[in-house]
């Protein structure tokens, strides 16, 4: 009898940690350690090692039988694949990639692939596909992103600045120096769990209670009380979605009608207060913004507004807005406002005052942290295309070639598009109005997909390749927001017939005639040491001293020193605003940009407004739609990254995703916990399993993001979706024509018990038939 061999540890990362992965004799991932540093690891890592050996795994290449035989769009989401080798497959891959470049130029080609992929520096999905098609010609690229899409075109006319993720008051300062925080969408803990270039401690509990402790009080101005967590003390003020902007003008005309705002600021740092003041005292249109007026849209008493108001201008106060906030119609305002109503109270620059956009958003961003440590990077090369699209408009993108919209002060033609080629990210998660999307997504000629599961890409791609998981190849996080360089180890073999994305884009670039550009004539193992020693001679410069690669390697991880504090946001401009102009044209703070006021956008007007949104809770709407949806970020999982893990299925209700009803909704429609119900507007249908709550305003209903897309039967435009993924009734038009971002936190919805049995599909692979069979298909 063969002695039992000692279980191997082996070090990785992801997104969500550092962790070690433990393997049997057998080399099957038994459990997952998180790494000693983390004193606050998030629940899901358990999960981890189901997901590398699910039965939902990609074993093989696949070809939707349709398209195998025909190479005809038909219904990507509804035919059975046909197993199909790896020669095949890629000789497949390579022919439609030469014809569609041959016949409609690179342009046709969108490689703008979105999503957060794997949190490794070399095998980054969406680069390594880059590169490739950079290399071939070039590709269709986007524009902007889905997090903070509003905020990323705003804040330069604003503060000369797009770096949203540093535009954030660090915790130390807050801890010491700040008296009152104002929160406009709280700072839920659970966002703080993730990063996409990898977190490694999770120090965000350990700030809050730190926090409470030195006596800060928080606000927080939010349709949901848990938008803080429970380890601070915080005030909950209930608002309309939608409505924070208008509820900052309320506070903004309070300072200005009592004499509170800080006028000698105004003047030495800004631009174009007195034409924000003006619209504040209704001298425009004969509206004066006041609490009053403030409180009738956003429901909030008027003495809280007027109360607050007076409080922060006493306070040392930072004013913050989250990320959610500005993912709705005219998502650009709240954010202006957020810098103007700071402005106002002069204290902009100061340590723990003034403003930040996305405080807590993800994990570390508001910790100290150097902010120009070099990373080992992939090269992605040059792009040749010009042509981009705003990455909230691919749906509109793919629908309508040729057509023609305003885009941050010019004007996008939309290409043609024939070839899709996604790896890396989840459309049917990020995109809104998915019945729309999904029409949509039948356009294109060819859409190819790289994946590990069968999740929804996979199922509606043409030709779908198996790609590897994070703990079966080697790669090397290193994020912004830590002072660590990590070596992510290979734990086992890969699954099946699983490859590595960057392997598969080496193969089809020899097929293409260009694989030694590709590779340069390395291999995984090349390419990390080549980068790796490319970022250390850059931190050797700046006075570091990693080791050389191989003494990297086989100690696991690399510490920088690590900052105790972080210079003031702004601090240098408000200490001398001539020597550290910002780059806006008035070297100021832009409260007026006579730059937007050039474009004549109605719905982006040059200084900060209330725009009643689209679909809103003091709309007629509500006649048909009474209640708002919001659909957060979820606490089980990244997005919809490991929802088919135990930890994500276990949140679910019957199956289904939880939507959250105030008891009043829930009583008024006859419903309790646990019943299924039918979530409906024009656009479409999901269903969802209701849990009556108490944290939330009533007529708001809340569910996370992030189900897999699960329509009856595969899928048609207008099917009802049975596993609860809320963007089949989101809007997927832009927040205004200047950052044309995405707003699916903008949607009225009803609801409705639903009696009829459906079972979730979302976690059972497609049918498969062989290629004789799928001679039949059309």
């Amino acid at each position: 009898m063969e002695p039992i061999r000692a279980h191997r540890k082996t070090q990785t990362a992801s997104h969500w940690g550092v962790y070690e992965v433990e393997t049997d004799q057998h080399g099957k991932v038994v459990r997952t350690t998180p790494f000693r540093g983390d004193a606050n690891p998030p629940p899901y890592l358990s999960s981890l090692p189901d997901t590398v050996h699910s039965p939902l795994r990609i074993s093989q290449p696949h070809v939707r039988a349709g398209f195998l035989k025909h190479k005809r769009t038909t219904r990507r989401g509804g035919e059975p694949f046909v197993p199909v080798s790896w020669e095949e497959a890629l000789g497949l891959i390579a022919e439609e990639l030469q014809r569609v470049k041959t016949q409609h130029g690179n342009e046709s080609i969108y490689g703008g692939s979105y999503g957060w992929a794997s949190a490794g520096r070399l095998h980054h999905s969406p680069s390594v596909l880059k590169r490739f098609l950079g290399l071939f010609g070039g590709y269709t690229d986007k524009r902007g992103n889905h997090s903070f899409g509003a905020a990323l075109h705003i804040t330069p006319y604003v503060i000369g600045r797009s770096d949203i993720t540093e535009l954030v008051v660090s915790w130390p300062d807050v801890v010491r120096h700040t008296q009152l925080v104002v929160m406009f969408g709280g700072a839920s803990l659970k966002n703080t769990h993730i990063d996409p270039g990898g977190a490694v401690v999770h120090e965000s509990p350990d700030w809050f209670r730190r926090a409470a402790e030195a006596g800060v009080r928080f606000v927080n101005i939010s349709p949901l009380r848990q938008d803080l967590p429970s380890e601070v003390s915080s005030d909950w003020v209930a608002l309309r979605p939608n409505t924070d902007t208008a509820f900052m003008l309320g506070l903004a005309h309070t300072l200005a009608a009592e004499g509170l705002a800080d006028r000698e600021f105004l003047i030495k740092y800004c631009e174009g207060y007195e034409r924000l003041e003006a619209y504040l005292m209704g001298r425009d249109d004969g509206q004066p913004k006041d609490a009053r007026w403030a409180s009738q849209i956003t429901q909030a008493p008027e003495e809280t507004i007027k109360n607050l108001a007076r409080t922060m201008a006493k306070s040392r106060t930072l004013v913050t807005t989250s990320w959610s906030i500005q993912r709705a119609d005219h998502g650009e305002q709240p954010i202006w406002m957020t810098i103007s109503l700071a402005a106002m109270l002069g204290q902009i620059g100061l340590p723990g005052c003034g403003f930040s956009l996305g405080f807590g958003a993800i994990s570390g961003i508001n910790i100290p942290h150097h902010t120009d440590l070099p990373r080992p990077t992939l090269p992605l090369g040059p792009n040749p295309v010009k042509t981009y699209v705003p990455v909230g408009r691919v749906g509109d993108m793919l629908l309508r070639p040729g057509a023609q919209i305003q885009y941050d002060g010019q004007t996008v033609t939309y290409p043609d598009t024939k070839l899709v080629y996604s790896i890396g990210g989840n459309p049917f998660h990020h995109n809104g109005n998915l019945n729309r999307f999904l029409e949509a997504w039948q356009q294109p000629e060819v859409v190819i997909v790289h994946e590990p599961w069968w999740n929804p890409p996979a199922k509606h791609a043409d030709i779908v390749l198996p790609a590897t998981t994070t703990m079966e190849r080697n790669d090397i996080l290193a994020q912004e927001y830590t002072p660590y360089w990590v070596a992510m180890k290979k734990v086992v073999e890969p699954v099946a017939q699983a490859r590595n994305d960057f392997d598969i884009m080496a193969n089809l670039a020899y097929r293409l005639g260009f694989g030694l550009a590709y590779t340069e004539g390395r291999d995984e193992m090349g390419w990390l040491r080549h980068m790796y020693e490319g970022a250390r001679a850059k931190a050797q410069a700046q006075g570091h001293e990693p080791p050389p690669f191989d003494a990297f390697w086989s100690d696991g991880l690399y510490q920088f020193p690590v900052p105790t504090q972080m210079p003031p946001l702004l601090g240098e401009f408000r200490s001398d605003p001539e020597l550290n102009r910002l780059s806006t044209p008035s070297g100021k703070i832009e409260i007026f940009s006579a730059k937007i006021a050039g474009y004549g956008y109605a719905d982006c007007p040059p200084h900060p407004s209330w725009l009643p949104p689209a679909e809103w809770l003091g709309s007629e709407q509500t006649s048909k739609f009474p209640l708002h949806l919001l659909s957060n970020q979820p606490k089980p999982r990244l997005h919809s990254q490991l929802d088919h893990s135990p930890v994500s299925r276990k949140s679910k209700l019957g199956g289904r995703e939880r939507l959250l009803m105030h008891r009043d909704d829930a009583a008024g429609r006859g419903l309790a916990d646990g019943d299924t119900v039918r979530v409906f507007n024009e656009r479409g249908a999901f269903l969802a399993s209701v849990e009556v709550a108490e944290h939330l305003l009533p007529r708001v209903i809340q569910i996370s993001t992030g189900a897999w897309y699960d329509p009856v039967d595969g899928g048609e435009p207008g099917s009802l979706e049975k596993h609860g993924n809320p963007n089949v009734v989101t809007l997927d038009t832009g927040t205004s024509q200047l950052a044309q971002g995405t707003m699916v936190q903008t949607a009225l919805v009803q609801v409705e018990k639903y009696h009829d049995a459906l079972a979730v599909t979302a976690f059972e692979p497609p049918s498969f038939v062989t290629a004789e069979q799928a001679e039949g298909y059309p």
